[in-house]
Parts: C-alpha cells; structure tokens; sequence
C-alpha cells in the first residue's frame, strides 16, 4: 500500500474527502517525524512504538577492495510493532 491508497482507504472509512484525508495522513507523519526529531518515543496502544536508536560505530569491509572501513555511529528510527498489531499479522 502506498500513501495514495492509504488516503484513499481513510476516506473510505471515515467519509472524509480525499483533501481531507490526505491532510490528516501528513499531519500524523509530521506529528511522527517531529517527535522522532526530537528524539521522543512515539507510542500509539495497539500498533506500535517508534523511537530513535543509536547504532555504535563499527569496522565494516569495502566489497570492492576488500579493505577494513570504519562505520560511524549514528541514529536510526526504529519501529517495534505492539502486541495489537503482533496478533492480527499472525
């Protein structure tokens, strides 16, 4: 599903317009995303966590050379599903 179906499936289920939804999908990303920049934990009960981690640096190894690199750290959003979401994909 891509974020055109998405809106579309809203507005289906909640008989808004496609303005509407398509508004109401961005603002949730943004809500999203501007927590995430923050580096707040976003809980929503029933689906899921999405919180920023921290990758340590590491030595990884180029495949064209094959010569040792080093990888630095850096933060990854990360998204652990709830127990919800967990028992409806079984």
């Amino acid at each position: 599903m891509n974020k055109a179906e998405l809106v579309e499936q809203v507005a289906n289920q909640t008989g808004l317009t496609r303005k509407a939804s398509r508004e109401a999908v961005d603002a949730i990303v943004s809500a999203i995303t501007d927590s995430l920049v923050r580096e707040e934990k976003v809980t929503l009960v029933g689906f899921g966590t999405f919180q920023v981690m921290e990758r340590k640096a590491r030595k990884g190894r180029n495949p064209q050379t094959g010569q040792t690199i080093q990888i630095p750290a850096k933060k990854v959003p990360k998204f652990k599903p709830g127990q919800g979401l967990r028992e409806k994909v079984k």
